[in-house]
Order: C-alpha cells, then sequence, then structure tokens
C-alpha cells in the first residue's frame, strides 16, 4: 500500500535508535521452556513429538517459550536465536521452531530453507491462526503451543507428496483470501486511524517542540534539547508503520516471512538431559534459514 511504503521509506531515511545485541537462552534440550508454560509431563511430550520427527524425517524441530524479547520483533529475535543456535542440519537446512513470548503476546514459527516446500508461510500461518492463537485467546497457553507443535509435527512426518499438497492448498486459500480482501478495496479503518494521528497531530506538534530553543545557562543546551525533540519523531513512525504492518497483517491473514537464518554461530550442543529425556544426539548443525515462516499476536 502507497502510505505504508511511504512510512517505511521514511524509516529507512531516519535514524533509529539501536538495540543491544539480544541474549539467548541456552539449547538445553528439544524443548526450551524459559517462560514456564509447560508442565513437565508436556515438556516430555513434545520432546518425543520431536524425536519422532527426526526419526521419521532427519528434521529439527524445537519449540522455545522465552520471558522477554529484549525490544525485538518475535520474527526477528526467532532468526538469530537460530543462527545462535545453528538450527538444523548443515547442506540439509532442515531446522524448524516454534517459538512464544507470552509477555508480548507474540508467536512466530521460523523454517529453514530446506522446509519452505513443505512448510509453508502460508501452512505455518494457519497453523498460528487457526490452531494457535484461539487456544492463547482462551487463556490456555500450554494448549496451545502442544496443539501447534502437534500440527507442525504431523506435516513433518508426512511423505514428500503428501505435505507438499497440504502445503499447496494453504497456499492456494491464502491466495483466493488476498484476492478477496483486494477486491473489497478501499482503506482499513486501522490505517486511516493511523493516517490522521501521523499527519494531523504528531507531525505538526513534534515540529513544533524540535524546532523551539529553550533558555539555558549555555547555548549548546538549548540545541541538545531541540535534537531531543527531533529525535522522537523516528521512533513514532517507527511505531505507527508497525501498527499499520500489523493491521495489514491481519489483513492478509497475518502471514510473512522472518528474516534469512545463516547457519553456525555458536552452534550449541546436548545429548541427554535438560527438557530433553531420552539421551539422543540432538545439536544445531549449522542448518540455513531464510524467509520462511509466519508470525502472530493475540
Amino acid at each position: 500500500m502507497i502510505l505504508l511504503r511511504f512510512l517505511l521509506a521514511l524509516l529507512v531515511l531516519a535514524p533509529l535508535p539501536a538495540l543491544a545485541d539480544p541474549t539467548f537462552p541456552k539449547l538445553t534440550g528439544r524443548v526450551v521452556d524459559d517462560a514456564h508454560l509447560l508442565s513437565p509431563e508436556q515438556v516430555a511430550q513434545l520432546t518425543q513429538l520431536s524425536q519422532e520427527v527426526q526419526q521419521a524425517s532427519s528434521r529439527q524441530f524445537y519449540v522455545v517459550t522465552i520471558p522477554d524479547l529484549q525490544g525485538y520483533e518475535i520474527a526477528d529475535y526467532g532468526y538469530q536465536l537460530g543462527r545462535a543456535w545453528g538450527a538444523g542440519q548443515k547442506g540439509a537446512d532442515n531446522g524448524i521452531i516454534l517459538l512464544v513470548a507470552p509477555n508480548e503476546r507474540r508467536v512466530t514459527i521460523q523454517v529453514g530453507y530446506g522446509l519452505e516446500p513443505v512448510m509453508t508461510d502460508a501452512l505455518s500461518s494457519r497453523i498460528i491462526n487457526g490452531i494457535i492463537l484461539p487456544r492463547f485467546k482462551a487463556g490456555d497457553m500450554a494448549g496451545g503451543i502442544v496443539a501447534g507443535a502437534q500440527a507442525i509435527g504431523e506435516q513433518l512426518k508426512q511423505p514428500l507428496e503428501a505435505a507438499e499438497q497440504k502445503a499447496k492448498e494453504a497456499q492456494d486459500a491464502a491466495t483466493k483470501a488476498r484476492s478477496r480482501h483486494k477486491q473489497g478495496g478501499g482503506l482499513p479503518i486501522g490505517l486511516l486511524f493511523w493516517f490522521i494521528i501521523l499527519v494531523v497531530i504528531l507531525v505538526p506538534m513534534l515540529a513544533r517542540f524540535g524546532g523551539r530553543r529553550r533558555p539555558g545557562p549555555w547555548d549548546g543546551q538549548a540545541y541538545r534539547d531541540r535534537d531531543h525533540g527531533s529525535g522522537m519523531l523516528p521512533i513514532v513512525l517507527w511505531t505507527i508503520a508497525n501498527e499499520i504492518g500489523r493491521e495489514a497483517g491481519r489483513r492478509n491473514d497475518g502471514w510473512g516471512g522472518g528474516g534469512g537464518w545463516g547457519g553456525g554461530g555458536d552452534g550449541g550442543s546436548w545429548g541427554g538431559g535438560g527438557s530433553d529425556s531420552g539421551g539422543d544426539d540432538f545439536s544445531g548443525g549449522g542448518g540455513s534459514f531464510g524467509g520462511g515462516g509466519a508470525s502472530g499476536s493475540w
């Protein structure tokens, strides 16, 4: 959309405050429940599911919950988490992560290059919006994680032809839904609201604040005050563009890519112990991720 592209262009040109490098949970098992959403029985259930996926297909499936995204969008955090862990097998690029951040009310599925034909953006979105989020909204966090993981696991364990067919059906349904949205036309109310806030209220207010010299004992202090005001504009633009993007995402069934994973990083590894009870060999093997997956919020 023209408005969204315009705002994103402004964001590219405007300086934004840099985020500190994120810290990541230690890769202690197939299930890393740092947000403490799962019971021991559920951790064991998901661990067994991940083992079954790997035994059937050699694919690596991680379930992760974290208490804090540290200011990052969940897709970006998930991309960097996979990079730090070296998720998936090198060359096969067959890692997949279901990541939940309950305090920010965000969830994402991040998919390795090698799994994109069977875990498309559309299918990932269908699992998030049709299976996980309804349970989250009802207050059943653990149930949403387990049900979503089971749907992912079932898809990963299917024969390639059947899995690709299911992914194609989800893609076709998403394409038809987007076509219906486009035929509806018009500017969504949510986008119109944020456009009014931006143009009518915030930009003039920040412009006046940014251009005002304040008296002080040193002339430099006045300029620092002015710079502080004008420096707020990129932050406000980022917030508004983010809300517009979320509104557009909801109109497009909420699905989109999640950045590009390049395997490697620390390549953490483990065998037995932690959340896993099987003592099997499961480690980040340098798999590569890029652009696949979907995210959602509730």
